[in-house]
């Protein structure tokens, strides 16, 4: 006789007894055994960063888990990346659209709520599965840093800081007591650095690290080259020394 969770474990449209959609759940601890993804918001714009792990003979200088999104808008990503190239096409698609239709830049919010919607929508219609990412959305509208998320049950949440992936729990303890309002762009990177070291077994070195910036200045998103992810590595062992253990 199967076990009486189990109907309820291989349907996603039907809540189990106690309220529970198992799918989801499922999805959702995709998401917590990806490599740790942080975005923060700060005075000069918004800083995302993420942790990558390439093998030995990889050729890693393109970012597989940071993307550009438009000109003033960028995603880093946790969980299943496969998912996340689909739903990035998606808001790439989106975004150009809104640019076509209103000649202006499209919300980083209205993002956001377009691939929760869709990520809603595969919550609930036989056939599909949940995508098993999470996504975090930063980008600067008329000189207003903006940082979204989004999950694979369809939820959307602003933050000023957010980490998504293994060991989020920690680091997002972490920016909730170092975290401030008018932090420099240069100190939110060396935060972003930490939180990634706090989570990651590779606690020296940045070839792990990929790092990008949209500034209030320019509006305009920007990878962060290796010499400067390297400079605020640095900075960040010396302000953060919890990193070093």
């Amino acid at each position: 006789m199967l076990p009486a969770q189990q109907g309820y474990d291989r349907a996603i449209t039907v809540f189990s007894p106690d309220g529970r959609l198992y799918q989801v759940e499922y999805a959702i601890e995709t998401v917590r055994r990806g490599t740790i993804a942080v975005g923060i918001k700060c005075k000069d714009g918004i800083v995302i960063a993420v942790e990558e792990k390439p093998r030995k003979l990889q050729i890693s200088t393109n970012a597989q888990k940071i993307f550009q999104i438009d000109d003033h808008v960028g995603v880093a990503a946790a969980g299943y990346i496969p998912d996340a190239r689909s739903q990035v096409d998606n808001a790439r698609f989106f975004s150009q659209s809104n640019k076509m239709i209103y000649d202006e830049p499209v919300e980083v919010e209205t993002i956001a709520k377009h691939l929760a919607d869709q990520s809603q929508q595969y919550t609930q219609y036989a056939g599909v599965r949940p995508f098993g990412v999470a996504l975090i959305l930063g980008g600067v509208v008329n000189n207003n840093p903006q940082l979204y998320l989004t999950d694979p049950s369809g939820t959307y949440i602003s933050y000023d800081a957010i980490a998504i992936g293994s060991g989020s729990d920690q680091v997002t303890d972490f920016l909730e007591k170092t975290y401030k309002k008018d932090l420099s762009l240069e100190d939110a990177s060396a935060l972003a650095a930490a939180g990634i070291y706090l989570s990651s077994e590779d606690k020296e070195g940045t070839s792990h690290i990929r790092m990008a910036h949209i500034k209030t200045d320019t509006g305009l998103y920007e990878i962060v080259s290796e010499e400067q992810i390297a400079n605020y590595a640095n900075t960040a062992k010396e302000k953060y020394p919890h990193d070093k253990n």
